[in-house]
């Protein structure tokens, strides 16, 4: 049960957000859109109470209640950015809004960009963290517990992992490719001087 719901929500976070852009911008109704994109975080209160009677009603903490747990975490801390995003393209796309500002590919602009998705990861395995801790508190200490500290591991296991890579950009900045002036222009007027001068001394030469 706990699979379809997480199943369920996923599905209906992108029908919300979905609807939600297209009554903003295509049925020019910007309140009623913005409603339903409010109403997202729903989705993540009911898989979480769900996930709390399950385990009231005495299920095993699983792998089930962690995975519940990582996707609600997820949705905090990268649900905005995904929202933000895809909000931007419509409004370029249906609203006459200028095109959305692309991020920075090169050099240390690119490596803040990257520390900054890195802190949404930071804090979907702090949400999933506490959580578990919750969940774990919950069932008490008569119930298997193991399955729930292990979930934690794993959502601070990959925020690592998610770190050392946006880390390496700081290490290693991606340099911006050099423009080659060498290659003449279509039109005369817009060859560089030194490759019009040197053309120029070519054809005395001659």
């Amino acid at each position: 049960m706990i699979v379809t719901l997480i199943i369920v929500c996923e599905v209906g976070f992108w029908v919300l957000l979905a609807a939600g852009l297209a009554t903003r911008y295509l049925l020019k109704m910007p309140r009623t859109g913005m409603a339903l994109l409010l109403c997202e975080p729903l989705l993540e209160v009911l898989l979480l109470v769900v996930t709390a009677i399950d385990l009231k009603n005495g299920a095993d903490p699983s792998w089930k209640h962690g995975l519940a747990a990582l996707y609600i975490g997820y949705t905090v801390g990268h649900g905005h950015r995904t929202v933000k995003w895809l909000d931007g393209h419509a409004a370029h796309r249906f609203g006459g809004a200028p095109p959305p500002k692309k991020p920075p590919r090169y050099g240390m602009a690119r490596a803040r960009h990257e520390g900054a998705v890195w802190l949404g990861s930071v804090a979907a395995a702090a949400v999933a963290s506490v959580l578990l801790l919750l969940a774990a508190w919950y069932v008490g200490g008569d119930g298997n517990t193991d399955g729930l500290y292990g979930w934690i591991f794993v959502a601070w296991r990959a925020a690592g992992i998610h770190g050392l890579i946006a880390l390496s950009y700081a290490i290693w900045p991606k340099k911006a490719p050099e423009c080659d002036s060498a290659v003449p222009a279509r039109d005369p007027e817009h060859v560089p001087d030194l490759l019009v001068r040197r053309t120029g001394k070519d054809e005395e030469q001659v």
